[in-house]
């Protein structure tokens, strides 16, 4: 049996969580880390409901379980670019509660809380406000090719078992493939269109740039 609860209650609950979603390499992480520090609130970065994974099991969270599942890492980063779109959606969609109930926990008090979210948008649409939710977004491209470049330790894992598959070129080109995929034109449009607002990263973005753009987005300073 699925329990109910109304958007509103969530909403309400969660009036002082800012969620900032959006594409691969958009700055998501860099800018949730940035305003929590800046207005001495707490960062919900990447990956926040992994604090949660505990309770989750393969009948009501299959995706999720995945890495239960599967036969080893070559299994993972070999599946075809449909299979793996398909998983992060799955896994999107119910994290989304481990998502909100990790953030109503935190929500105790007073304090500003900056997300790095994978909420569907739709669910967004319910509990968020329109100066609560920012959408960052990069060009296919970047979001594809310099997925490596960063030190996140998952990442460079990722990047590890790529080269130890029988043959790491066809590994790594099936892996940018699976990241064309989920950073496809159509779910690009997804965001554009999703009636929040967009900021955009360019070559020539800078990190202040954006921290200002988000700042005034969510009222937490003035225009001028």
């Amino acid at each position: 049996m699925k329990i109910g609860l109304e958007s509103n209650l969530i909403r309400a609950l969660l009036k002082n969580v800012y969620f900032i979603t959006g594409t691969a390499y958009a700055g998501k992480s860099t800018m949730v880390r940035l305003l929590a520090e800046k207005y001495d609130g707490i960062c919900c970065g990447e990956n926040y409901h992994d604090a949660l994974m505990g309770l989750i099991d393969r009948e009501h969270q299959p995706n999720l379980s995945y890495f239960e599942t599967m036969s080893g890492w070559q299994e993972f980063i070999g599946r075809t670019p449909e299979e793996y779109d398909a998983w992060i959606t799955g896994c999107s969609e119910e994290a989304a509660g481990l998502e909100l109930l990790q953030l109503i926990r935190l929500s105790v008090g007073e304090k500003k809380i900056f997300a790095d979210t994978n909420i569907p948008l739709s669910v967004l649409r319910e509990i968020g406000d329109y100066h609560r939710v920012a959408v960052l977004l990069s060009p296919q491209s970047m979001s594809v090719e310099r997925f490596f470049d960063r030190e996140d330790a998952e990442k460079q894992f990722l990047y590890r078992q790529i080269q130890q598959a029988p043959d790491p070129v066809q590994a790594m080109e099936n892996y940018k493939n699976c990241l064309a995929e989920i950073n496809s034109p159509a779910h690009y449009r997804e965001y554009e269109e999703s009636g929040f607002y967009t900021c955009l990263r360019r070559e020539d973005s800078t990190i202040p740039e954006v921290l200002e753009k988000l700042e005034r987005h969510f009222q937490l300073r003035q225009a001028g």
